[in-house]
């Protein structure tokens, strides 16, 4: 199979292809090894193709990694690295409300009743305390939250 490319497409392709490798890169399971490795090397293999068809300001080879990659000087003004910065902060700041409401109604409803509700029945009845929650985040960041440590572990 062969694509034709213009080079501002493949400049996107390589900036899509190395974004969905960062985001894979997150995903620590056991068995997300051997899908994980097969990421890094299409990114290379799209990187070393982008670099041959002229686009070396983008892109560089890692001797340490043996593998093609964006250069830290095209990555600090590019799109991806824009969308990668929004995922992880939007990801952190949603895991952050979700768990401290479904904690909220843990001890509202205690651990047997919650594990008995599903992940739509849970946000159902912690979607008062989400907003609360990102509302406050917004406003304060984590500047009002504070961790209480039990007596002898702090």
């Amino acid at each position: 199979m062969q694509l034709r490319l213009s080079e501002q497409e493949l400049a996107t392709l390589a900036e899509m292809v190395s974004l969905a490798a960062w985001v894979a890169s997150w995903n620590r399971r056991d068995d997300a090894d051997l899908p994980f490795v097969e990421y890094e090397q299409m990114e290379s293999k799209i990187l070393e193709k982008a670099a041959h068809a002229g686009l070396v300001e983008m892109v560089e080879f890692d001797e340490a990694t043996g593998r093609y990659r964006l250069s830290p000087e095209y990555q600090e003004q590019s799109f991806f690295q824009e969308c990668y910065d929004e995922f992880r902060n939007e990801s952190f700041w949603e895991e952050l409300v979700i768990r401290l409401a479904d904690r909220d109604l843990i001890r509202r409803i205690g651990l047997r009743e919650w594990r008995k509700l599903s992940e739509e029945e849970r946000r159902a009845r912690t979607r008062d305390l989400e907003k609360r929650y990102w509302d406050e985040f917004t406003r304060s960041g984590v500047n009002n939250l504070h961790v209480i440590f039990r007596p002898g572990e702090g």
